[in-house]
């Protein structure tokens, strides 16, 4: 009897937090769903049923959002959130390793002023980007919006994977040292597969932020052949003219391939936060 008594109040919150996160998810899933939904009506539907199922399902609208443009920024998308990605984490992966594992003189300091980009908005730096890309010459390129991409995420990225590698214990490393491994080597072949969990958060976390910029392609490319997603979906709305079940089908397509990586790498990514969890 008494284990019933002590178990209710922990059924009861239980219960209480599976509601919560099955109204949380609800408040996600049902907006997608009505998206997928209107993506397929035409608009004297989407207007006058908007809760309701279409009477033909209109795959065109598809067809007409990538035609329209979506596929040609779809792949400048990819291409931006990837580079942008893997450079952020090529970078923060070795501050992170010479700052956990190096012992020298500034290393706190270094480690507080890469951190204070944390408080920099990417707005604040536009002007003084915008004049370092014309003076390299790459302005109205690809590396014109990868590189602020990747920078502006350094911070966050090496902040989280070296607050991780400083309570990993050394006794690896020290034997493959032992053994005449060198410093990128360790780093390589036995740091990065025990930091899995952290670089799936990275990498989901960068990818995100790489792939819903609207600012840094609009002011950093002037080429139309440059432009991202957010940029195409932005210039499918007029004031006048706009197909609204069209302009939903492409949002589909643009949140697809977030969800898709969400998918894949959603054990690592729990993992990484339970890790960070436990060891911060």
């Amino acid at each position: 009897m008494r284990k019933l008594i002590k178990g209710k109040p922990e059924n009861i919150i239980k219960a209480g937090i599976l509601i919560l996160l099955g109204l949380y998810a609800l408040i996600i899933i049902v907006p997608f769903l009505w998206m997928i939904m209107s993506g397929l009506k035409t608009n004297k539907e989407l207007f006058l049923s908007p809760w309701e199922l279409p009477e033909k399902w209109n795959f065109d609208n598809y067809l007409k959002a990538w035609s329209a443009g979506i596929g040609k920024y779809f792949f400048n998308s990819i291409l931006v959130t990837v580079l942008a990605t893997l450079l952020d984490l090529a970078c923060s992966c070795s501050l992170a390793f010479a700052l956990s594992r190096y012992r020298f003189k500034g290393a706190r300091g270094l480690l507080m002023f890469i951190i204070s980009g944390l408080m920099l908005a990417p707005q604040v730096g536009l002007i003084s980007n915008y004049k370092l890309l014309q003076m390299f010459r790459i302005y109205d390129t690809y590396f014109a919006v990868i590189i602020p991409t990747a920078a502006f995420r350094i911070p966050f990225t090496t902040f989280l994977i070296w607050s991780y590698l400083v309570t990993m214990n050394k006794d690896l490393e020290e034997a493959a040292g032992i053994e005449g491994c060198k410093d990128w080597q360790a780093l390589l072949y036995i740091l990065l597969p025990l930091l899995k969990p952290i670089l799936a958060t990275g990498v989901l976390l960068t990818a995100k932020y790489a792939w819903n910029d609207f600012l840094f392609p609009l002011v950093f490319t002037e080429n139309i052949a440059l432009k991202t997603i957010p940029y195409g979906l932005s210039s499918m709305q007029s004031t006048q003219d706009t197909n609204w079940t069209v302009l939903l089908a492409a949002l589909t397509i643009s949140a697809f391939p977030m969800i898709l990586m969400f998918i894949l790498l959603q054990n690592q990514f729990i993992r990484g936060l339970s890790a960070g969890s436990v060891k911060g």
